[in-house]
């Protein structure tokens, strides 16, 4: 029962993203040929958005809900690192046409195919988490 907060946030937010129209493959297309400023638009302000957010919850030493304080590490920078983790998310996210997160909402709206999807990030998840300690990081 504690975790129906999280249920129904969750739920609208993926309604929201399906207004938006952010989990539309066209405007995903739109975005990687640039010709459209819709997905820039919303990525850009989610970006915004949690500096800004993240920068209270520093600032106000918030809590979390269960009471214990939110701690957001340092972190530090590598070039290598986020460029081929960016490319390789990048490249899944064109030959998919979701990202993460509107992989559940498409699944949510009946495109059934996303399976696929979801069954190998879940996948190449749990290979990472196995050849981690192998990885230069």
């Amino acid at each position: 029962m504690k975790y129906v907060k999280y249920l129904l946030l969750g739920t609208l937010f993926g309604i929201t993203l399906s207004k938006a129209e952010v989990i539309s493959w066209y405007r995903i297309y739109e975005m990687f040929k640039f010709q459209s400023f819709h997905m820039y638009g919303v990525i850009g302000t989610a970006v915004v958005l949690g500096i800004i957010i993240t920068q209270i919850i520093k600032r106000t030493k918030m809590k979390a809900m269960s009471g214990d304080p939110i701690v957001i590490p340092p972190k530090q920078f590598s070039i290598p690192r986020y460029l081929i983790g960016g490319t390789i998310f990048g490249l899944g996210w064109a030959m998919t046409g979701a990202c993460p997160g509107p992989m559940f909402i498409l699944l949510g709206n009946g495109v059934l195919v996303i399976i696929v999807a979801i069954a190998s990030g879940l996948l190449g998840t749990f290979v990472y988490g196995k050849i981690k300690h192998k990885l230069p990081h």
